[in-house]
């Protein structure tokens, strides 16, 4: 009879560990929605696939290749391809998180989109090196991108037409920038590139060339001009002062709560102190 009862007592315990175990009970583990197994909370494992904005290139590298030092049996990949199509790869469930360089529309929030801002920022308008105009007021870059001027001396500069470069549709920084000018839709490009370091490229050897670009991309074989009269640095976007300011914006499906535990512990971490340390290092500030 004891031998008995010391049986079902066994199987009991078994059959309830079991259970424990088959429900995702198991407090070291953790399971996405579909069922797919993605490690532990001390030792998270898998892939997060990232698609989006090539302003936001330096430091979704940065952050990746950190976050994998960390968490080396998890694989980040990250594809640039432009904000427009980073979000759209979200939503059609082709990528985890989008990278947006400008905030999301409405259409895009009412399909399931949500912003997570982790960064802010400057949009840098930069012309030739050879150029020696120094800055422009808003109202000259509005009339510089409509066609209104179209040679540097209507701005102070040497005589020499105005060669004016772009982001190609459904970049990101082009909305952003066209936004600030309240002209979207309305610039008039020489050229529309697909690409900062495109955009970068072509105006370093572009006699008369002008541009923009993320204030992180931004290299020294531009000039960089002061916009109202400002600088874009860390420290004049952080106090508000420079004017040409967007978000970097990590597009998820459905808010932050209802993602796998792992894409969970990417935002925790790209928030936390090491991420946000990483993002300083890019030259860009912290979202609050």
């Amino acid at each position: 009879m004891r031998e008995t009862f010391k049986t079902a007592c066994k199987a009991g315990f078994l059959l309830l560990a079991g259970g424990l175990m088959i429900g995702g009970l198991n407090p070291t583990e953790r399971q996405s929605e579909a069922g797919e197994y993605i490690g532990s909370e001390e030792k998270p494992s898998g892939s997060i696939r990232i698609a989006g904005s090539t302003s936001m290139e330096k430091m979704s590298e940065a952050l990746a290749e950190s976050f994998m030092e960390k968490y080396p049996e998890v694989t980040v990949t990250v594809e640039y391809v432009g904000s427009g199509a980073g979000i759209a790869a979200v939503l059609s469930g082709t990528a985890d998180i989008g990278n947006s360089s400008r905030k999301l529309k409405s259409g895009e929030k009412d399909s399931g989109a949500v912003e997570n801002i982790v960064a802010l920022d400057g949009i840098a308008v930069c012309t030739d090196p050879d150029n020696k105009v120094s800055g422009l007021t808003r109202q000259q870059l509005q009339d510089i991108y409509t066609g209104k001027i179209t040679d540097w001396s209507q701005v102070g500069g040497d005589p020499f037409p105005i060669v004016v470069i772009g982001h190609e549709a459904g970049s990101g920084t082009r909305e952003a920038f066209e936004a600030y000018l309240e002209r979207t839709g309305a610039c008039v490009y020489a050229n529309e590139l697909g690409s900062a370091g495109a955009v970068l490229a072509r105006i370093a050897v572009t006699p008369g060339a002008i541009g923009y670009v993320s204030t992180q991309a931004a290299d020294k074989n531009t000039a960089v001009l002061a916009v109202e009269g400002v600088l874009p640095t860390a420290e004049t976007i952080r106090a508000g002062d420079y004017p040409l300011v967007r978000p970097f914006v990590m597009v998820t499906n459905g808010e932050n709560g209802r993602q796998s535990g792992l894409i969970r512990t990417w935002f925790e971490y790209v928030r936390g102190d090491e991420g946000q340390s990483v993002i300083e290092k890019m030259g860009l500030v912290p979202a609050d």
